[in-house]
C-alpha cells in the first residue's frame, strides 16, 4: 500500500538545496495567496448575501445569521448555497460546522452549525474532471494511475485526522480513495502549485492526484481545528453529475455509509 497521499513522501536528501531566488519566489507565491483570499472575500459574499435578513446587510463581511429562506426555493440556488441550507436545516451536518468543496469554482467553504459562510479560499483538485473514483485506486502505485483517472470524488464524507508516510498531518476525506485534504505542496516545480493557487481564474485549478490542496492558513487555522473539535462533514460538489443525484436535498439526514466511518490506521 502507498502513502494514501496525493504525493510521496520527500526525502530531504534527495532534494537538494533551494537557491534564495527560488525560496523568495515561493515566499512571494505564498502572501499572494493570503492578499487573494482576502480580496475574493467580498465576490464570495454575493451570493451568500442570500443567507442575510435585509435588516442584517450592514453586517457583510462578519458572522451571518441563520438562513430563513425556505428549503423549496433551493434550485433557483448557487449550488454551493443550496447544499449549506439542505446540510444545516435538515441536520445532515449533525449541528455542527462543516465544508463544502465546488469542484466547479475550485473552492473551499468552512460554514458555521447554521449554515453560515465563515471562510472562502481557492483549491487545487484532481486533474481529471469526473465524480466518481476509479475502484481500487487507493492501493495502486501513483506511478501506475493515468491522467485520466486522477480524479476528486463527489459525495458526502466524514472528514478524519491523519499522516501521511512522511509525517505531514492531513485531513482524509476518502480514506479508501486516498483523497485527502491538506497544504498546498510545491515539491514539483513544474506543476506550478503554488501559482495555480494564487491564479484569479480556476482554470488552471485542476492538477492533484485527486487530493484537494489548500492554502495553509486555512488548512491550519480553519479546517484542521474544526475537525480536531469533532466530528465534520465534508460535501464534494459534482462536476459532471446531477446535484440531486449526488445529495438527498431534503429534510432527512443521510444515513451514514461504511466509507462515512470507516478509518484505517495511518502508517
Amino acid at each position: 500500500m502507498h502513502s494514501k497521499s496525493d504525493e510521496k513522501a520527500v526525502n530531504p536528501a534527495d532534494a537538494g538545496p533551494q537557491d534564495a531566488p527560488g525560496l523568495r519566489r515561493s515566499v512571494w507565491l505564498l502572501a499572494g495567496i493570503v492578499a487573494a483570499e482576502v480580496a475574493l472575500g467580498s465576490a464570495v459574499m454575493k451570493w451568500a448575501a442570500p443567507l442575510e435578513p435585509p435588516a442584517a446587510s450592514a453586517v457583510q463581511g462578519q458572522a451571518g445569521v441563520p438562513m430563513p429562506a425556505p428549503v423549496a426555493d433551493g434550485p433557483k440556488l448557487p449550488p454551493a448555497e443550496r447544499v449549506a441550507r439542505w446540510a444545516s436545516r435538515s441536520g445532515d451536518a449533525g449541528g455542527r460546522p462543516f465544508v463544502i468543496v465546488d469542484k466547479p469554482q475550485a473552492r473551499v467553504m468552512a460554514f458555521d452549525a447554521q449554515g453560515r459562510l465563515q471562510r472562502s479560499v481557492p483549491a487545487l483538485l484532481g486533474w481529471a474532471r469526473g465524480d466518481d473514483s476509479v475502484p481500487g485506486i487507493g492501493d495502486r502505485k501513483m506511478a501506475d494511475i493515468r491522467p485520466e483517472e486522477r480524479i476528486t470524488p463527489a459525495g458526502r464524507f466524514i472528514a478524519r485526522p491523519g499522516v501521511n508516510l512522511g509525517g505531514e498531518d492531513i485531513v482524509w476525506v476518502d480514506y479508501d480513495a486516498a483523497v485527502s485534504m491538506h497544504r498546498v505542496r510545491a515539491t514539483n516545480p513544474k506543476e506550478q502549485r503554488l501559482q495555480r493557487l494564487a491564479s484569479p481564474t480556476a482554470d488552471d485549478n485542476r492538477i492533484s492526484y485527486g487530493c484537494i490542496n489548500l492554502p495553509p492558513v486555512f488548512y491550519e487555522q480553519v479546517l484542521r481545528p474544526m475537525v480536531d473539535r469533532g466530528r465534520t462533514v465534508i460535501y464534494v460538489l459534482p462536476d459532471q453529475r446531477p446535484l440531486e443525484s449526488v445529495f438527498s436535498l431534503g429534510t432527512s439526514p443521510q444515513v451514514a455509509s461504511p466509507r462515512d466511518t470507516r478509518h484505517k490506521a495511518v502508517l
